[in-house]
Formats: structure tokens, sequence, C-alpha cells
């Protein structure tokens, strides 16, 4: 793609998160939806001071700007207040965020601004800038999302989708050695390489995630209710409440239906089951597994797995929801760590676990086959999902 194109790309994104911020009132700007997420206003801030590092600070030498606000984000000292109190005003915000944006569009359209160097050359570096935001992006609607859960609905629903059983619908992986992680990706993340040679056992692999009605069995056949299924600290509360993805509600009927930015919808039975977190996804596993015949043996996918099948072509049924997957989100071997925070996956830490793929929501600057990214195995507000793998025949 050309920089014009994505020059364009840019100002667009600039633009959607802007108008998801206008969309709310100034006061919910800064408010919390969700434990797990920060309000509104943080990632439209956040996704300006990452362009303006990279641009300017990366790209030019310059940090005037952004030594000044550089302690709002990545913070040196060991205050736990939350960061998003030292924000201005949403006017104020906007204004910061729409000069900075104008002036880093102007030296991006202008290369012979920026320094000579292999993170600047082609457009390498308009590509990692449109990365921050998706992720950002991405982030303001999963907080968006929460703020309409909150609200009070009498919806019913139309048509109620139904409970659908697994079926060992999978394809066949044969052991050998594989490729993962990127090695020549524009733009990829820290996370993504060194690119590795991994060598894996057999497997079958669901040709498409958990749907809606495999979800509906699971909580008709008591899923939520067994313990065997569950590991203790994952356990949902005995009186019933979160025993169900995050994203659905019961009507009056007891029918079950989905709410999403654009308020309540009814479900469908065959699409991919979203707001799911970690210790859901594997209980859902063990039940599967506790099927018997060809569904014994079930478990969450590693995301090695995940990325064979499909750089090899033998699932194509994905993208629609981010997918949970077995292991824990780890740098791989030879990993070199950014000197940088800005530049740096934050998430390597032992507690989280690794997600592929992507949602409904995804912007295309995150779409490849490589990218990875971590979540908490308790996170619910993520739009999540999940995909098995067997043993094989």
């Amino acid at each position: 793609m050309n920089r014009d194109s994505l020059l364009g790309q840019l100002s667009r994104q600039h633009q959607m998160m802007t108008e998801l911020l206008m969309s709310v009132s100034a006061q919910e700007c800064y408010h919390c939806y969700h434990p797990e997420l920060a309000p509104l206003a943080w990632y439209l801030a956040l996704s300006s001071y990452l362009e303006t590092y990279w641009v300017r600070e990366v790209g030019q030498g310059n940090d005037e700007v952004t030594c000044r606000s550089r302690e709002i984000f990545f913070p040196e000292s060991k205050d736990t207040s939350p960061c998003w109190h030292r924000l201005p005003p949403r006017d104020h915000l906007l204004n910061w965020a729409m000069e900075l944006q104008d002036g880093n569009l102007m030296r991006l359209a202008n290369p012979a601004l920026l320094k000579r160097d292999s993170r600047m050359s082609g457009n390498q570096l308009l590509q990692i800038i449109l990365q921050e935001h998706a992720r950002n992006y991405e982030y303001m609607l999963m907080v968006l999302v929460q703020r309409r859960l909150l609200m009070t609905s009498d919806y019913y629903v139309s048509t109620a989708a139904q409970p659908i059983m697994p079926k060992a619908d999978t394809v066949e992986i044969p052991r050998g050695h594989y490729r993962i992680g990127s090695r020549d990706a524009v733009g990829a993340r820290d996370n993504e390489a060194p690119a590795q040679q991994v060598e894996l056992s057999g497997f079958r692999i669901a040709s498409t995630p958990v749907s809606n009605g495999n979800w509906l069995a699971f909580i008709e056949a008591g899923g939520y209710q067994q313990p065997d299924f569950w590991q203790l600290e994952g356990m949902p509360p005995k009186d019933g409440r979160a025993a169900h993805p995050n994203h659905w509600r019961q009507d009056l009927r007891g029918n079950w239906y989905g709410i999403g930015l654009h308020g309540p919808y009814d479900l469908q039975g065959a699409d991919p089951v979203m707001g799911i977190n970690r210790f859901e996804a594997e209980a859902y596993a063990n039940w599967v597994s506790s099927q018997g015949g060809n569904l014994a043996g079930a478990i969450l996918q590693h995301e090695y797995q995940w990325e064979v099948a499909v750089r090899t072509g033998k699932i194509s049924n994905y993208g629609l929801v981010r997918e949970w997957c077995a292991n824990v989100f780890r740098p791989y071997d030879g990993y070199q760590p950014p000197s940088r925070k800005e530049e740096s996956t934050l998430e390597f830490d032992g507690h989280h676990f690794s997600l592929r793929g992507a949602c409904l929501y995804t912007q295309p600057a995150l779409k490849r086959v490589s990218f990875r990214t971590g979540g908490r195995p308790g996170a619910q507000q993520l739009f999540s999902g999940a995909r098995l793998v067997f043993p094989p025949v």
C-alpha cells in the first residue's frame, strides 16, 4: 500500500477515535465501566502520545513533546493512582490531540523531515502507528460495549438460538516442523519476532470457533455448575452471577440475547461465542472432552497450532473473535526486548495467556497471521472466543 493510502487511513483513524469520544458525554469519557479497562479518554490520549513518540522522538530525534507527558503514560514513579486522573478535560484533551495529529501528519507526508534509519524505511513507520491506533480503538469499543451492558433493557428475543451439541468437525495437521512468527512483516510488533521453527505432534483442530449454539448446550448441560470442569480460581459464583458470556443477557422468557455496540440483538446459533474468559474456555473444553468418542481429549489450542493451521490453509473460518489459547503469553526464543516501554510488549509477566486471530472490530493494521496478544485468564471483557484441538485419529 502506498504512502498516500496509509496517510488517508491514519487520518480516518484519528476521526474515528474522536467520534467515539464525542459519542458520549464529557463526564462519561472519564468513567471506568470495567475494572480492567481504562476510561474512553485514556485510549485516545495514549494513542496520540504514542503516535507523537514514533513520529517526533524516533523519527526526528525530538522528545520535546513526549518528555513532558511521558510520566502520565509510562510512569516511573511508584504512585499507584490511575494515570488518567491527570488528563485534562475533554475539550482540552481533543485540542491537544488534534494539534499533535496535524503536526504528525505533516511530518509523515514529508519523509525528508524524518531520519533515515531502518525503522523509517518505506512505510514502516506509518504501519507501526496505524496498529498502535488500531489496538487502542479496539479498547475504546470494549469500553462502549461495557457501557451498553450497564443500561437497562426490556428486550425480547424474536427468534431464540438453539443449543448445538459439539461435533468433531476438524481438520488434521500432521506431525512436522513448521514456521511461526514474523520474518518480514512491515511494522510487526516486538512479540512476533524472531521467526521460529517449531516441531509439533500431529493434531486435529476444529474447523470453526466455538459457536453460540455450542455454548448454549454447555449452559443447559449445567457446565457452569460442575466443579470438575473448572480451575478453582476460575469457578463462577454459586449464585449464578456471571454464569454466561459477558455480552449475554436473558429476557423475561429466559431466552438469551447479546448486547453489542448498538444495543441488544438476537443471538445466531452458528456465530462464534464472544465475551468468554480463558477459565470458561477451558471448562468448556473439559466438558466437550467428557462427551467421549471422537471428542475425547479436547483441549484449548496452543497458539502455535492456530498459526500453523492458518498458514497451511487448513482453517479459514477465523477473524470474528479473538481466540483463547492454552499457553501462557511468553516471548519467543531469541527475543530481544526493546529498550523503551513505548515499543515493548508489557504483558510478558507470566499472568497473561495468548490470544490469536482478530475480532469483528479489529482494524486491517492488526489482521495478520503472526499477530499475537495476551489477556488475563479472568478477562471477560475482551472480544474473545475459543477453538479446540483434539488428538489425531
